[in-house]
């Protein structure tokens, strides 16, 4: 039940987090919101991580160069995608893109780190995908129709997400949830910094101009909020209940998106949220089962790392 209401509520945060990239877009630009977005989450992560008396789980030096790779592909790359993509389609459409997130994730298991799912778990990622269609009400093609900055940039950051969490289950498992996180979102600040310089040379200057209540409001909710907290949440979803488990958080976002609506904007809410709630959830449970690794893969794999 730990998992389940992780799940839920790093859905709740993340269905948030669209309209706050919107909010930061407007006044930051696209680079500026990564950056943004890594460094409040950081500093909020950090000091929790030198008050911590627990040691973390892996003696010895960090393994820098895997943590490096999981900041660039599930924070810098991925979230600069995606703000790239919020200057061409609206934040709902791309929630809803971002859903292919577990089907991406699975084949980049397969492909790249030899995981082999079962039937129930391909199924549960097809029933979830379904349910993000009943959501739409089947209009895919109101979605996929543009150039390729929206929808295929979404498209890209799903495959970092895919990626990078088969990566940090592979790879990372061992290392400490606060250092991880910490660490990754500075490397992902670090991205979102030189991305801004490079296109903004005055991003300072138009970012103090830029500050504003809303403005305030919108770095503590996707920054310390959805980048820092959520963050934590996403790799504790991955460590106790594997990659394709965590990403299928993906289904339930556009879901959240609208409840806020609701909630927020007072909109009413459709038979068809009330039919996909239930497929996706059917889904999330079906996908829930554990992949088999390639021993012999495995074995492989580190022969060649001896």
């Amino acid at each position: 039940m730990k998992l389940y209401g992780a799940l839920i509520l790093l859905s709740l945060i993340w269905g948030l987090s669209f309209v706050f990239i919107e909010e930061l877009i407007s006044s930051a630009g696209v680079w500026g919101t990564v950056f943004i977005r890594c460094l409040a989450g950081a500093v909020i992560l950090i000091p929790v991580l030198f008050l911590k008396k627990k040691p973390v789980k892996k003696a010895g030096p960090l393994p820098w160069k895997a943590i490096i790779t999981v900041g660039v592909f599930n924070a810098g790359l991925p979230w600069g995608l995606i703000a790239l993509s919020q200057t061409e389609i609206t934040s709902s459409a791309a929630a809803v893109l971002n859903a292919s997130t577990p089907i991406l994730t699975a084949l980049m298991g397969f492909a790249v780190f030899s995981v082999l799912l079962n039937k129930r778990q391909w199924g549960g990622i097809v029933l979830g995908f379904i349910g993000i269609l009943i959501l739409m009400d089947f209009q895919v093609g109101e979605i996929f129709t543009g150039h390729f900055i929206g929808i295929g940039t979404m498209i890209l950051a799903a495959a970092c997400y895919g990626f990078s969490s088969q990566f940090s289950r592979r790879y990372l498992k061992e290392v400490n949830v606060f250092v991880l996180t910490a660490l990754s979102l500075l490397v992902g600040a670090a991205i979102g910094g030189i991305g801004a310089f490079l296109t903004t040379p005055s991003f300072f200057a138009v970012l103090i101009e830029a500050i504003d209540p809303v403005f305030i409001a919108a770095v503590i909710g996707l920054g310390c909020l959805g980048s820092g907290i959520a963050h934590l949440l996403f790799y504790y979803l991955i460590n106790e209940g594997g990659a394709e488990f965590a990403t299928t958080v993906t289904y339930l976002v556009p879901l959240t998106a609208i409840l806020w609506g609701h909630v927020l904007l007072e909109e009413a809410i459709s038979r068809n949220l009330m039919v996909g709630l239930a497929v996706i959830f059917l889904g999330v449970f079906l996908a829930n089962q554990k992949p088999k690794w390639n021993r012999q893969a495995d074995k492989t794999l580190e022969r060649k790392q001896a």
